[in-house]
C-alpha cells in the first residue's frame, strides 16, 4: 500500500467495558488495526508514537488497557486477569470497528490478549502481529511471580521511585542496555492515573492465563507476524519463547533485529515498516479489511 497523506491527528475515544472506561485514540483511515500494550505499558509504548502505518493507509485503533494509562481501574468486584482484558478487547472491536475484520497487534500482555482472543474469534481476525510474547500457556512459576509481587509492592510502598527501585534489583539485562531500559521503563510508569490499580494488576496478570498450553496456538490459522528480542536487551521477553509461537502457529513467521541491535520492539518507524511490509503479503490481503 503506497504511503499518503491525510490528517493524522488522533480521535480519542472513551468505551465503557464490564463497569471499566477504556480510553483510547484513533489515527488515520483505511483498514483497522488494533493496538495492545504490555503489563504497566500505555497505548504509546507498541508503536512508540509512530505514523507510519497511518500514512501507509491504516487506521490505528489504541487503547489504554483497565487499569493503566488514562483508562479506569477495575471495579472491586472484578479484576485484571485475560478474562477481563478479552472482554475488553471485544468491546473495544465492537464499538470502533463493528462488522470489519481487524489486525490485532500486541506486545507482552498485549500479545497474550490477542491470542486468548483470536483462539476463540479466529474467523474475525485478518491476521496478527504478536510482539514480544512471554509465557508458553503454562502456570507462572513461584519465583517470578515473586518477582512481580515485589514489584507491585514498590509501587504501593514508594510510587515510580518504588517500583524502579524493585525494577532495577531484579534486572538481569546485559549492562550495555541497562541505561535505555531504565529510561524506557521510567518514562512509561509516569504515565498512569491510577499506580494503585497497576499494582494491582502486576499481582493478576501473572496469575492468569491466556490460554492454555502452546499446544492451543496449533489451532490457531491466522496469518501472524512473532517479533522476537534478543535476551541481552530484553531478557523479560526471550527469544525461544517467540520461537517457540512462531513455530507452533500454522501461519506465523519470525522475525527479529540483528544480534546485538536495539530491540525491533523498540524501535517503532521500523517496526511499523516491518509490519506493512507484513500486510501486504497475499495472504494477508486476502482477508484484510473485508466482514467479520
Amino acid at each position: 500500500m503506497a504511503e499518503r497523506g491525510g490528517d493524522l491527528k488522533p480521535r480519542a475515544f472513551e468505551v465503557s467495558s464490564d463497569g471499566v472506561s477504556l480510553s483510547g485514540e484513533e489515527v488515520g483511515e483505511g483498514p483497522p488495526i488494533v493496538l495492545l500494550h504490555g503489563l504497566t505499558a500505555t497505548r504509546r509504548y507498541v508503536l512508540h508514537g509512530s505514523l507510519t502505518l497511518a500514512r501507509r493507509g491504516y487506521r490505528l485503533i489504541s487503547y489504554d488497557a483497565r487499569g493503566h494509562g488514562e483508562s479506569s481501574p477495575a471495579p472491586d468486584s472484578a479484576g485484571y486477569g485475560y478474562d477481563y482484558l478479552r472482554r475488553d478487547l471485544a468491546a473495544v472491536l465492537a464499538d470502533r470497528c463493528p462488522n470489519e475484520r481487524p489486525v490485532l497487534g500486541g506486545h507482552s500482555m498485549g500479545c497474550h490478549t490477542a491470542v486468548g482472543y483470536a483462539l476463540e474469534h479466529a474467523h474475525e481476525v485478518a491476521a496478527l502481529v504478536l510482539v514480544g510474547p512471554a509465557a508458553l500457556g503454562l502456570p507462572t512459576p513461584e519465583e517470578s511471580l515473586a518477582a512481580w509481587d515485589r514489584l507491585a509492592d514498590g509501587l504501593e510502598r514508594g510510587g515510580v521511585d518504588g517500583f524502579m527501585e524493585a525494577y532495577e534489583a531484579d534486572m538481569s539485562a546485559d549492562p550495555s542496555w541497562r541505561d535505555t531500559a531504565l529510561r524506557i521503563k521510567r518514562e512509561r510508569m509516569k504515565r498512569h492515573r491510577h499506580p494503585e490499580a497497576v499494582a494491582r494488576a502486576l499481582r493478576e496478570v501473572p496469575r492468569s492465563l491466556a490460554f492454555g498450553g502452546i499446544e492451543e496456538l496449533e489451532t490457531l490459522d491466522v496469518p501472524a507476524l512473532v517479533v522476537a528480542s534478543h535476551d541481552e536487551a530484553d531478557p523479560g521477553h526471550p527469544y525461544s519463547i517467540a520461537e517457540a509461537w512462531a513455530e507452533r502457529l500454522p501461519a506465523a513467521r519470525l522475525v527479529s533485529e540483528e544480534p546485538g541491535a536495539s530491540p525491533l520492539a523498540w524501535q517503532g518507524g521500523r517496526l511499523s515498516r516491518v509490519i506493512a511490509d507484513f500486510l501486504e503479503e497475499p495472504a494477508v490481503r486476502a482477508r484484510l479489511g473485508g466482514p467479520r
